[in-house]
This record gives structure tokens, C-alpha cells and sequence, in this order.
């Protein structure tokens, strides 16, 4: 995967002094997030894929949690189930029995998955909610799992002042994928601890100001050593990967 050329993205704007305290990485090592888990040995978003890129050293696994017609959290990242199941149905129009069925049990819900990291002490779940309308299942699933001290939210501004709404103390990575930086009146709504950018638009300078603003900086979603390196001149704390070991051993 190449990266994209974009031009240069402004500098975000300083952390809202009404944002959580957010301490930097005790150990300086750049966070390594399996995308989808692994999804070059394992289908996207299954358990076996988690596990694969938590077995490879990732430090957590970032996982699509959408609702089934009868609201429970599940992985998937497309709002139908066609191109990884090939079946062309809409996930909200099956109950979750019936997603069993269609997929042999192949879609996990978000209790299993959390279940799944907890089994490694250390890895973390960074639950994308592609949906604003799964926040407030996912949320209640992460505290009902007893998982707050090891989930946290990305995805759009829509999705995260959903999360904020249901947890006002949840940790959030506000992505980014646009030259022009969040406007303040959103950082300040949605109170972010990470700022999550396509992996095109990191440049130093941007790492550098989002630092100096309060904020820890994320690149999504890159695959090669040589992309890895630069965002690591760059000064990233982590990056999300497809390829989990290589892009280790290139940070």
C-alpha cells in the first residue's frame, strides 16, 4: 500500500483545557494496533483474527462494532454481510440468531471479543464504531464486560460525541482523514485523547503541534516498512496496521 499524497494538513487546534488528562506513553515505544486483527492470515474482524495479530506482538487490536436488528454489538465493518459472507443483507435487518446462521458463527459479538483480549494482560481493544447509533450498546457491553480500563473509541466526529454522550470518562481517538484540522468547537465536544490520522497526511510538524497541544498522535492504516519508518521519524505513538510483524519490526 502506497501512501497517499495529500497536500501538508494544517496543525490541529490546542486541546480544550476541559479535556482528560492525557498522559504520554510511559515508555516512548510506538503502539502497534492489528486492523481488524490480522486480516492477510484471517478474515477481518473474526477471532481467529484478533488472536493472530495479538500472538504477532500487536498492542491492541481495532475491531468495526456495529448493531444487529436486535441490538447486539457484533464485528463488522460493512452495514451488509456480502462482500466477507456473501450473503447480501443488511446486518440490521437479521437478529443476531440469524447472523449466526448465515456466517456458521463467524461474526463474534463484542462481548466475545473483549473476552478474547482479556486472555492477553497487556492488549488493549480500540472498537471503531463505523454506526453513531452502536455507541450506546458498546459502551454499556465494555462496562457490563468489565473492560473500561482495557477498550477505547475511535471513528468520526459523529460517533465520538456519541461515545462522549454515553461516557463522559471514556478515552477516545477522534480519526481524521482531511487536509483542513478538527474545529476547536468539536475537539472541545468530543474531548479527545488521541488524534487518529490517515497515515497520508503525517508529516512532523503535524505530530509536533498535535503534541504540544495535549493530544497523543495515531496513523492508520499502513502496511509497509518504509511508511512505518516515517511515521516513526515523525514522532507517532502508534500506528494501525494490516501487517502486524512487519510493520514491529520496522518501528
Amino acid at each position: 500500500m502506497r501512501a497517499a499524497r495529500h497536500a501538508p494538513a494544517p496543525a490541529p487546534p490546542r486541546a480544550p483545557s476541559a479535556r482528560p488528562a492525557a498522559p504520554a506513553p510511559a515508555t516512548g515505544r510506538i503502539a502497534v494496533i492489528g486492523h481488524r486483527g490480522a486480516p492477510y492470515d484471517h478474515r477481518e474482524n473474526t477471532l481467529a483474527s484478533l488472536r493472530a495479530a495479538l500472538e504477532a506482538g500487536a498492542d491492541a487490536v481495532e475491531i468495526d462494532v456495529r448493531l444487529t436488528a436486535d441490538r447486539v454489538p457484533v464485528l463488522l465493518h460493512d452495514p451488509t454481510l456480502e462482500r466477507l459472507w456473501g450473503h447480501d443483507r443488511r446486518l440490521s435487518s437479521l437478529t443476531y440468531a440469524q447472523v449466526e446462521e448465515a456466517t456458521a458463527g463467524g461474526v463474534p459479538t463484542l462481548r466475545a471479543a473483549l473476552a478474547l483480549t482479556a486472555e492477553y494482560p497487556s492488549a488493549r481493544a480500540l472498537i471503531d464504531l463505523p454506526d453513531p447509533a452502536a455507541a450506546q450498546a458498546a459502551v454499556s457491553e465494555v462496562h457490563e464486560s468489565g473492560a473500561t480500563d482495557r477498550a477505547y473509541y475511535c471513528g468520526g466526529g459523529l460517533s465520538m460525541l456519541a461515545v462522549r454522550a454515553a461516557d463522559p470518562a471514556a478515552e477516545l481517538a477522534l480519526s481524521w482523514c482531511r487536509t483542513a484540522p478538527p474545529r476547536p468547537e468539536l475537539l472541545a465536544r468530543v474531548r479527545p485523547r488521541w488524534l487518529n490520522y490517515h497515515f497520508g497526511l503525517v508529516t512532523e510538524d503535524l505530530v509536533e503541534r498535535a503534541h504540544d497541544g495535549g493530544y497523543l498522535f495515531a496513523a492508520w492504516t499502513t502496511d509497509t516498512p518504509r511508511a512505518a519508518r516515517r511515521l516513526r521519524r515523525a514522532g507517532v505513538d502508534a500506528v494501525t496496521t494490516n501487517r502486524v510483524p512487519a510493520v514491529r519490526a520496522a518501528l
